[in-house]
């Protein structure tokens, strides 16, 4: 049995994990901002003498993608010096640490999926912090680093896309969808089930893609959420990403590669479609 201890337990991904582990018998240690501000080094390395984790999986995060370009290095402290802190820490106390990432260290301007060893190159203040954050923890820790990067979270508690087109759904709203920006729908559940996996398999650290296989448009998906909430499909029609201008640049191909978890002999998440099929009575129950 192993002691782990998650940051940012209150999101999405956080309340998965550590029910996921909960479950499983292991000890857990979830803290909310409240319990632990991850940009204190002091408090981070106060919050590992404390609980003595094996594993810590920092999920804590700047996930404000707009509010990022004009606050750059507000999230940095957050998403680059913070995972610095926690590395550190995990250090002096021989712990691992898995600290979650994202798809936009990348240019999106990729036809296929990204590989785990692919150039980073992002195009926005969002992406430059998290790669400094997944630079910082491998820096630290290059033998017990685990970065995951994951994208189009959805989960059962907290906002989402998912969650959003669910409650349109319900009220049969008509709605326009981006149809130029392609990626993978991903359960938080299943990223859960991956960062677990990962280290019960003893999987050599490194880089980690934690998205479902197979790729959709926003708007493929959100027509997939209405069909299976039983609404009219035709209700979810197509637009353009220039139509709704944001701070930061959104990919236009945000999907992963899973060659990673082939080599270290584990599964990767299986197809979006099947996911959501799963996902969607626990996402129902949480309303």
């Amino acid at each position: 049995m192993s002691r782990w201890l998650i940051t940012g337990a209150n999101g999405m991904l956080g309340r998965d994990l550590a029910a996921l582990l909960a479950a499983e018998g292991e000890q857990v240690a979830g803290l909310t901002r409240a319990d632990l501000d991850v940009t204190d080094a002091a408090a981070a390395r106060n919050a590992l003498e404390r609980h003595r984790p094996h594993v810590v999986v920092n999920c804590a995060a700047w996930t404000a993608v707009d509010d990022a370009e004009a606050h750059e290095d507000s999230a940095r402290e957050v998403n680059g010096r913070a995972v610095g802190y926690l590395a550190a820490a995990c250090a002096d106390h021989h712990a691992t640490l898995v600290q979650v990432s994202t798809d936009y260290v990348f240019d999106g301007l990729a036809e296929k999926p990204y590989a785990e060893d692919h150039p980073p190159a992002p195009r926005t203040a969002y992406g430059r912090t998290k790669l400094a954050g997944e630079q910082a923890a491998r820096t630290a820790l290059p033998d017990h680093a685990y970065v995951v990067r994951t994208a189009w979270l959805y989960g059962a508690h907290g906002s989402s896309f998912v969650r959003t087109m669910l409650n349109r759904a319900h009220a049969a709203s008509p709605v326009s969808v981006v149809d130029d920006q392609r990626g993978q729908p991903t359960w938080t559940a299943d990223v859960a089930g991956q960062i677990r996996t990962l280290i019960t398999a003893q999987a050599p650290p490194g880089i980690y893609h934690a998205t479902s296989s197979g790729e959709t448009t926003w708007f493929g998906l959100a027509r997939d959420v209405y069909a299976r909430a039983g609404a009219d499909p035709a209700l979810v029609t197509p637009t353009t990403t220039a139509a709704y201008p944001r701070p930061a640049r959104r990919p236009a191909y945000s999907s992963l590669g899973h060659s990673g978890w082939l080599a270290a002999g584990i599964n990767p998440i299986g197809d979006w479609r099947e996911a959501l099929e799963r996902a969607l009575p626990a996402m129902l129950a949480a309303v």
